[in-house]
C-alpha cells in the first residue's frame, strides 16, 4: 500500500514555492496599483500598462532585447546542436578535451569576466560596440546551455533508426533530417527557449558590451530603479514574465504533441511487424 506524502514533504514544498513565487506575484499584483507609492495600496488600475506604451526609452529597449534575444538564440541553439553532435558522435578525438573545456567554460565562468574578456576582445579588434557586439556576447554564452540540452537527449538516442534508414538507401545526412531532427526536436526547442531566457534575463555581460542605441530592457530597467522603483517597471516586468510563461507554455504543448506523435508512429511500426 502506497502512503501519501507527509505533512513534512508538504510543508516544504509550500515554502519553497512561496519563497520563489510569491514576489512574482506581488510584483505582478503591484504593477496595477492605482497609486505611485509602490508601497501603498490604492485600488485597481491599468495606468501604468497605459504610462509604459508612451514610455519610448522602455519600448525601444523591449525591442532592442527581443531582437537580441531572438537572434541569439536561434544562432546559440544551432551552434550549440553542432557542439553537441560532435561531443556525442565523434568518440574520441585529437582536441576532445580542448574542444568539451571550450565549450562548456561560460557555464562555470563568472559574468563579469565573460563580459570583461568580451571587451577588450571587441577594443583589441577595433569592433564598434552596439547591437552586434551584445548579441555575440549572448550567443557566447547561451550556447554552451543549448549543446548540454541537446546533448543529454542525443545520449539516450537510439542510432539504430539511423542505420535502418541508411539500410534502405537514405543518404546520411538525409537520415538525420528526416529521422534523428525530428526526434530531438523537443530537446532543440528547450534548448532554444532556455537561450531566449537567459538572454532576456542578462544585465551583466550586456552592460559591457553594449553601445550607443543597443540599450537592453534589463539595463534599463536597472537604471531606472536605481533612482526608485515605479509602477511602471512594474508593469514592464510583469509583462516580460507573460511572455516568458507563454513561451513556456507553448514549447511544452509543441513537445508533448511531437510526443505523443512519436508514440503513435513507434505502435503504428510495432502493429506493422
Amino acid at each position: 500500500m502506497r502512503r501519501g506524502p507527509s505533512w513534512f514533504n508538504i510543508v516544504s514544498l509550500l515554502i519553497g514555492f512561496s519563497f520563489l513565487y510569491l514576489p512574482i506575484v506581488l510584483l505582478v499584483i503591484y504593477s496595477f496599483n492605482a497609486g505611485r507609492n509602490v508601497a501603498v495600496w490604492a485600488g485597481w488600475s491599468t495606468r501604468w500598462y497605459s504610462a509604459l506604451l508612451q514610455n519610448q526609452q522602455l519600448l525601444d529597449a523591449a525591442w532592442v532585447t527581443l531582437r537580441v534575444a531572438f537572434i541569439s538564440a536561434s544562432v546559440a541553439t544551432v551552434l550549440g546542436t553542432l557542439a553537441a553532435l560532435v561531443l556525442v558522435r565523434q568518440g574520441r578525438f585529437h582536441g576532445r578535451t580542448l574542444f568539451s573545456g571550450m565549450v562548456y567554460a561560460p557555464l562555470v565562468m563568472p559574468e563579469v569576466i565573460t563580459g570583461l574578456s568580451l571587451l577588450l576582445l571587441f577594443v583589441a579588434i577595433n569592433f564598434d560596440r552596439g547591437f552586434w557586439t551584445v548579441t555575440i556576447a549572448h550567443i557566447t554564452f547561451s550556447m554552451c546551455f543549448a549543446a548540454v540540452v541537446v546533448q543529454s537527449r542525443l545520449v539516450t538516442f537510439d542510432r539504430s533508426l539511423e542505420e535502418a534508414a541508411m539500410d534502405l538507401g537514405c543518404p546520411p545526412a538525409k537520415a538525420f533530417f528526416l529521422i534523428t531532427l525530428p526526434i530531438i526536436m523537443p530537446a532543440i526547442i528547450a534548448a532554444w527557449m532556455l537561450a531566449f531566457t537567459l538572454s532576456l534575463d542578462d544585465l551583466v555581460i550586456a552592460s559591457f558590451t553594449t553601445g550607443p542605441g543597443a540599450t537592453t530592457l534589463p539595463m534599463r530597467i536597472y537604471s531606472a530603479v536605481r533612482l526608485g522603483v515605479t509602477p511602471e517597471i512594474n508593469a514592464v516586468c510583469t509583462i516580460l514574465v507573460g511572455v516568458v510563461a507563454v513561451g513556456v507554455l507553448v514549447a511544452s504543448v509543441i513537445t508533448k504533441r511531437q510526443e505523443a506523435e512519436r508514440q503513435r508512429a513507434e505502435r503504428m511500426a510495432a502493429a506493422n511487424r
